[in-house]
């Protein structure tokens, strides 16, 4: 409760409420000056948020469960310089996306017909149609902009009219490039005719996909010149109040009112000297009677939260800083790279000591690293703000905030802007497909209810995941993620994504327990969710149209036809597929001796893709680094990777066959896997060491203990200098990763549309292929070597060795003479209209370059 006078907020007397943990005894008393009453959780020139803590929160969150269906649309009100609000045309859709999207109908059906049947639909809704004007009287602004806050206006918003998505194709072009699709163009039509009809009407009610991705300049805390409104939609809640360190936690102080729709809001005016009336670095909550009961929340759009030391639940923190304390971006951002190298990477365990590692020293140490290598791009993981830190970051708890264990928003900033100074494009790990099922931190029962943010019930929980799952039917699900994605793209200038769980999505089934063949009709029936495949579409609209130089990459494991088809043409839209099963197929074969290995399934997994469909290629990424599974340096060198890596010191014939085919294994998977390449930061020199976070004892419910590891940060690091020991064997596999990035960069043979394998030779051992300019040669051979060895290739005349796993400075043994020239002569051989004599060591990989065409006569 407060008093105004002509714009002035006084806040009155403390509450006499009283929290569950009396926390108002860890608070200066209310004395009229918010500034006062607020605890600073930012030091001045402090680089790491961490320093921050000094108190306790004031909350108990009740996290008791109950079922309460509550899908209210939302209609957005538009905050006033005094305070008030009206009523705008920023609303939800008439007709929201089918909840059972299974049953087919006539696309034509789908779209509105005629603006009789919107406001019939409108009436239905519970929504007023914008045709007979808005629900205060006033005349409705129909397909107008919604009308924009006022006050400051955020760089999204003074960057908006120069931004637009293209409208929808026709989503025909499918079936030329894939003729089997035809035969499931009733499910293909009817997932494009869902896609275009929510194109429509967000055009529409919102605005525009540009206006309607842009929900956090209406949602949680927006600053204007007179004050900070904050929103919040929770249709579940029966009342709100915004507590926190600037009131003191009284939760009588800024109660918050509710539209019809389900959106709670409050105007704070600026103190009376003119400062904003919530100081930046203040803890904030909003506290909500909901059907589950009294309960705190973290803002479900907060853009930073934080953990207090020795406290479990985290808070949200009103992240503002001054206008001098802002990191400005100095470098722009770098064009698309042809082909990717990525270097997938974690921030926290980035570095060489038992610790949480920040971006500071993320952006000063790892990135060089990661340009020295040879890579063109760095795959951040776990930037989203994550309550549980062994979950990797893909239990998401706060959407919109980067973590705070790795330090603020604007050193994020800062790693970005460093990294674009290098040339390096950064991608971030986004995950959309899950969240957290924590109560206290999260979206989990936000509003009291399961069905907020989630389908209800067990379609909105994943059992092996324990986590939620959004319902992509709804309305403000869709705003939300959304603007999710563009806020990463936008505030923190990220170059693009890799999608997480993508296939998890796509299928009611998630992809579990189920075996994809390749039929068609996995990928088409009552299993795929369309809302989700929708969804995806959207975004990657959103991408493409906004920022056409960003990178959209899907976790795809099903190999979904359309995939990475653009959606104008009637696909998902994604740029590239991770090739999930190269992984899984050299974990299967490192298995077996490699007498059982077989060329041609060698060749068959790498090269099963879909026609003009790119793929991200790699032979392993952070999931086999996982404590309980082995990398495949370990799974070839095991327990001598820790005895017999030092170079004064005679190898193994296990490290041996391990660093020689450590080097063949990645080759391959670059040369023949894809358009793109990934690595997880420490396995291009075969770090010795799997990931176990900090753990404490797990008490399961059946009374068995699950031993920790005393919550140690040990095997939570990265051990780069083992790398980079010249004296260790560990070295020349790093030298080997690097000449192979670099190769790349120089012949540019991902992205090369020619690519044609000559031999795959099950007697040999040998596999050989043209991509580009340049044939690699592959001897897979435990014993045999092969002087004067023959093999095809397209063109003439002369070739020289451009990389040699074998070289002395890659741990190998140097057998073959870098000086020698290879000259073609004329006749098919292997198909190939000329061939060349070279030497194949065994265990060896060698690529060749065409230096000069045939001499003139």
């Amino acid at each position: 409760m407060v008093s105004t006078l002509s714009g002035i907020r006084f806040p009155l007397l403390p509450s006499a409420y009283n929290s569950n943990n009396n926390s108002a005894s860890l608070h200066s008393s209310f004395n009229g000056d918010r500034r006062t009453s607020s605890l600073s959780l930012f030091l001045t020139n402090s680089s790491f948020s961490r320093k921050i803590f000094a108190g306790k929160s004031s909350y108990d969150s009740d996290s008791s469960s109950l079922t309460v269906a509550a899908s209210k649309k939302v209609l957005v009100p538009d905050s006033q310089s005094d305070g008030s609000s009206s009523v705008t045309e920023q609303l939800e859709a008439p007709g929201t996306v089918l909840e059972d999207p299974q049953v087919l109908e006539d696309v034509d059906n789908v779209a509105m017909e005629d603006d009789k049947k919107v406001e019939d639909e409108a009436k239905k809704s519970d929504v007023p149609s914008l045709d007979a004007g808005n629900v205060d009287g006033t005349e409705a602004r129909g397909e107008e902009t919604p009308h924009p806050l006022d006050g400051t206006v955020s760089t999204a918003k003074k960057n908006a009219t120069q931004k637009s998505i293209p409208p929808p194709g026709n989503g025909k072009k499918i079936y030329e490039i894939d003729p089997l699709l035809v035969g499931f163009r009733d499910h293909l039509d009817y997932r494009y005719g869902q896609y275009k009809r929510l194109r429509e009407e967000i055009d529409k009610y919102e605005g525009g996909l540009e206006v309607f991705s842009r929900g956090y300049e209406k949602f949680g805390f927006t600053r204007s010149a007179e004050g900070i409104t904050y929103r919040e939609w929770a249709p579940g809640a029966k009342s709100a109040s915004l507590i926190g360190d600037f009131n003191n936690w009284n939760t009588n102080a800024d109660v918050m009112t509710q539209n019809e729709f389900g959106v709670w809001e409050i105007f704070l005016p600026n103190n009376a000297d003119g400062s904003p009336p919530i100081p930046h670095g203040s803890r904030v909550k909003i506290r909500m009677d909901t059907p589950s009961g009294i309960k705190d929340s973290i803002p479900a759009w907060i853009k930073f939260s934080v953990q207090a030391p020795g406290e479990i639940p985290y808070n949200g923190i009103y992240y503002d800083p001054p206008e001098e304390e802002k990191y400005v971006f100095q470098h722009s951002q770098p064009k698309r790279p042809k082909s990717l190298r990525i270097y997938e990477a974690h921030v926290g365990m980035s570095s060489t000591e038992p610790k949480i590692n920040t971006y500071a020293e993320f952006r000063d140490d790892v990135l060089p690293r990661i340009k020295r290598l040879g890579y063109n791009a760095v795959q951040l993981m776990a930037i989203q703000e994550h309550s549980y830190y062994a979950s990797f970051g893909y239990h998401v708890t706060n959407f919109f905030a980067p973590s705070s264990r790795c330090g603020t928003p604007d050193d994020l900033k800062s790693l970005i802007d460093r990294a674009h100074e290098l040339g390096i494009l950064v991608l971030m790990d986004i995950v959309h497909s899950h969240a957290s099922n924590n109560v206290l931190d999260g979206l989990n029962m936000f509003d009291g209810t399961d069905s907020h943010y989630f389908h209800s019930g067990s379609r909105g929980y994943h059992w092996m995941w324990d986590s939620r799952l959004f319902n992509y039917g709804s309305w403000e699900v869709l705003r939300y993620l959304l603007s999710n994605a563009r806020w990463w793209l936008e505030e923190y200038k990220f170059d693009g994504f890799r999608f997480d769980g993508v296939t998890s999505m796509m299928y009611t089934h998630h992809g579990l327990e189920v075996a994809f063949t390749g039929n068609y009709s996995e990928y088409f029936g009552l299993a795929t969710d369309v809302d989700a495949v929708t969804y995806l579409m959207l975004v990657n609209d959103l991408i493409r149209g906004l920022y056409p130089e960003a990178v959209s990459i899907g976790e795809d494991v099903s190999g979904m036809p359309t995939f990475c088809v653009s959606v104008q043409d009637g696909g998902v839209g994604f740029d590239y597929r991770l090739h999930m099963a190269i992984a899984d197929k050299w974990i299967e074969l490192l298995q077996k001796m490699d007498e059982e290995w077989q060329m041609g399934d060698i060749v068959h997994t790498l090269t099963n893709r879909r026609w003009r469909e790119k793929c991200v290629a790699y032979a392993e990424s952070h999931d086999q680094a996982l404590v309980g599974d082995k990398t495949i340096a370990f799974w070839l060198m095991d327990k001598d990777m820790y005895d017999f890596m030092a170079l004064d010191r005679p190898a193994t014939p296990r490290v041996d066959r391990g660093i020689a085919l450590h080097k063949m294994i990645r080759l391959i998977t670059m040369g023949l896997g894809g358009e793109g390449y990934l690595n997880f930061m420490g396995n291009e020199f075969g770090h010795p060491e799997w990931i176990d976070f900090p753990r404490g004892a797990q008490h399961l419910p059946n009374g068995k203990i699950v031993p920790g590891n005393n919550n140690s940060f040990d095997k939570c690091r990265r051990r780069f200098d083992l790398g980079d020991a010249n004296y260790l064997r560990y070295h020349g596999l790093q030298e080997f990763d690097q000449a192979m990035q670099h190769l790349e960069e120089t012949y540019c043979f991902m992205t090369s549309e020619h690519q044609y394998i000559s031999r795959k030779d099950e007697g040999d051992r040998v596999i050989v292929f043209e991509r580009g300019n340049l044939v690699f040669v592959f001897n897979f051979h435990w014993s045999k070597s092969y002087s004067d060895y023959r093999i095809g290739c397209l063109k003439p005349g002369k070739y020289k060795i451009v990389l040699d796993s074998d070289e002395k400075l890659f741990g190998g043994f140097n057998r073959i003479n870098h000086t020698a020239e290879y000259f073609t002569t004329d006749g098919w051989f292997d198909d190939r209209p000329h061939s060349f004599l070279l030497y194949a060591p065994c265990r060896t990989a060698v690529v060749y370059a065409l230096v000069a065409g045939p001499a003139k006569d």
